[in-house]
């Protein structure tokens, strides 16, 4: 399980040194792909074929299921860390994501998200001014709060 927040910086080749924590979880090989809210979604490979799995049983008659199939795969690339453990992240991806020197990657359970730090920070501060109002619709999840 990925948990924690952690500010890095990419290099000027477009590498991120992976949290030593999420890189013992993430292993030799894992996906990372065009993420929600303007951010990255690394899965390891495990949970990748889970979600592949899922997203196949959506109907391809479906409009939006088709485009949103395309847009999340056609995002995804398998990568892996160096001996420094750092990851190239594709210039396609750190486009999508404004990725440019200071990043944050956090971690959300089964994945880890890579976040422009700027982008982040508006993104959490709206969150934060909202987080109880947000609980109070899980509560409805039944997720034990």
């Amino acid at each position: 399980m990925f948990t924690g927040e952690y500010q890095h910086t990419i290099d000027e080749k477009g590498r991120l040194i992976m949290p030593a924590r999420f890189r013992e979880v993430l292993g030799d090989a894992f996906i990372i792909t065009k993420g929600l809210d303007s951010c990255l979604f690394v899965y390891p490979q495990e949970e990748w074929k889970i979600l592949e799995e899922k997203l196949k049983k959506l109907p391809f008659t479906n409009k939006d299921a088709r485009a949103f199939a395309r847009f999340f795969f056609s995002g995804a690339t398998e990568c892996e860390t160096d001996k420094q453990g750092r990851v190239l992240i594709s210039g396609n991806l750190r486009d999508y994501s404004h990725l440019n020197k200071d990043v944050v990657v956090i971690g959300v359970g089964t994945r880890i998200e890579v976040w422009s730090k700027e982008i982040w920070e508006n993104y959490s501060l709206e969150t934060e001014k909202s987080y109880e109002d947000l609980a109070e619709k899980m509560v409805d999840l039944d997720l034990g709060f």
